[in-house]
């Protein structure tokens, strides 16, 4: 299990291995038995079967990854799918691929160093990515299957945190994010379900994540500290999970924001993951 890396009230504990698997049953059932031919809106120019194939060589790669203990980055990405062979094999192939990452995780301490492209340098950074990876897209199965999707709360805290603490180290692949600048202006993404509240600062050098405000004797004075930000963006924490991972809009019924629209806008225009 793993909690958040940075300071303040981060996201309860999550057992992401475990995760991992639970939501990849979920996945299976959704797609098993479904035309792997449909198209998947949140996915523009997809397949169910491109999703599935996508999900399981995650999975499958990142196996690879923790087995190797790697401690630079990967020269190549070459692996071993063993894809099916027949359209009507995907569900099974994805659940197989679960199967792989389980026996990566059996063999490999959490806590152990490697190299990672995001912030935790330790080999339980790639459960953790995994594990959103696989539940995003299984969300992305749902929708196009016409099941409207739940997802558990801490999960969604958690991956609503992941997201925000690994933002900044994405720009080998999601370029836009060197946009995101500015003179110090914030936005807070607030969990209206209970705990889950994020600042993101823009700074000249950068963006990240700052502390969770210090809780003050004085209550007026807390919520005035944590109110200050220059916008404000409100939802339950799965509906924000959605929102940062794009398949919300910010304009949806379920999302509340206030403040700098400008500034909402050029956050989500360069923060596409």
């Amino acid at each position: 299990m793993t909690t958040s890396l940075r300071p303040g009230h981060g996201p309860a504990p999550v057992d992401h291995r475990a995760a991992v698997a639970a939501e990849t049953a979920l996945f299976t059932a959704a797609v098993k038995g479904a035309d792997v031919g449909t198209a998947v809106p949140s996915c523009p120019g997809w397949t169910l079967a491109d999703l599935v194939r996508h999900a399981g060589s995650v999975q499958r790669w990142f196996s690879v990854l923790l087995h190797g203990r790697i401690q630079e980055p990967p020269r190549s990405r070459d692996v071993d799918l063993n894809l099916p062979s027949g359209e009507d094999g995907w569900a099974d192939w994805l659940a197989d691929s679960a199967a792989v990452a389980a026996e990566a995780f059996a063999a490999t301490d959490p806590d152990a160093p490697m190299w990672a492209w995001g912030a935790d340098q330790h080999a339980r950074f790639w459960a953790r990515r995994m594990l959103f990876e696989t539940l995003v897209h299984r969300v992305d199965a749902e929708l196009a299957l016409g099941v409207r999707p739940e997802i558990d709360r801490a999960l969604a805290v958690d991956g609503v945190d992941e997201f925000l603490v690994n933002l900044p180290f994405a720009g080998s692949f999601a370029p836009k994010v060197a946009e995101l600048r500015g003179d110090g202006r914030t936005i807070r993404f607030r969990a209206t379900d209970g705990d889950g509240d994020w600042l993101i600062r823009l700074r000249p050098d950068g963006f990240g994540l700052d502390p969770a405000p210090a809780l003050s004797s004085d209550a007026a004075d807390a919520t005035d500290a944590a109110d200050a930000a220059d916008a404000q963006v409100r939802g339950t924490a799965a509906d924000l999970l959605l929102l940062v991972y794009g398949r919300l809009a910010l304009d949806a019924e379920a999302i509340q924001y206030e403040g700098d629209e400008d500034l909402l806008a050029h956050w989500f225009a360069n923060s596409a993951f």
